[in-house]
């Protein structure tokens, strides 16, 4: 599983990013998950710039200096969470906690009530089951740390091993959408959207 992220084609809703309710780091059975920070720029875009990952991933991560630049935007750093195995840095994951879209009248009720999110994975670590511990402790994350009410991810839909770890987390496919994707050499490209909302995942457990 080469580049294992559904990362955003598109933003839909407001961003209010919170994470101060999860106890940092958050460890798993083989992974520590934790915040980004600056020193994980280098490690992180050393995995995002092979071809095989940044072909599915929003951003063109060949250069240093473009990823760089993305990275000093505190906004964007906030969203991004830092995988280690064994001490050194395999991948991230992407959370971003959004505004559910409501009605003026009870809009205040859906402020930050969702999230979308995302994975990246070393190849070279990819056929392991690190990809699917870390999305399905990032859904735990997003529901029982953070009480979310719903979780989506976006992927291009010839992403398989994308789409495939979101199934196999129990997310449900929303949207498969005909050549509503622009792919940066692949033209027009369909995409996909999956989701799970907090009872769904509750009652999968």
């Amino acid at each position: 599983m080469h580049a294992t992220r559904s990362a955003p084609r598109h933003h839909t809703g407001a961003m209010t990013q919170d994470l101060s309710a999860v106890a940092w780091p958050v460890r798993t059975a083989r992974l520590v998950i934790r915040p980004m920070t600056a020193a994980d720029v280098e490690p992180t875009w050393q995995i995002r710039r092979i071809p095989s990952v940044y072909e599915w991933l929003g951003h063109d991560f060949s250069d240093a200096e473009r990823y760089a630049a993305l990275m000093a935007d505190p906004d964007r750093v906030s969203r991004t969470l830092v995988l280690e195995h064994d001490g050194r840095v395999v991948g991230d994951l992407y959370l971003g906690i959004t505004d559910a879209w409501a009605q003026s009248d009870v809009a205040a009720a859906a402020t930050g009530s969702q999230a979308e999110i995302g994975w990246v994975l070393d190849p070279a670590y990819a056929g392991r089951g690190l990809a699917t511990e870390a999305a399905a402790e990032l859904l735990r994350i997003c529901f029982d740390d953070l009480g979310l009410r719903r979780v989506k991810a976006l992927c291009f839909a010839d992403n398989a091993p994308s789409w495939r770890l979101m199934e196999r987390l129990g997310m449900r496919r929303e949207e498969y959408a005909v050549r509503d994707s622009l792919h940066r050499t692949r033209g027009w490209v369909d995409g996909m959207t999956y989701a799970l909302l907090a009872e769904e995942w509750r009652a999968a457990r």
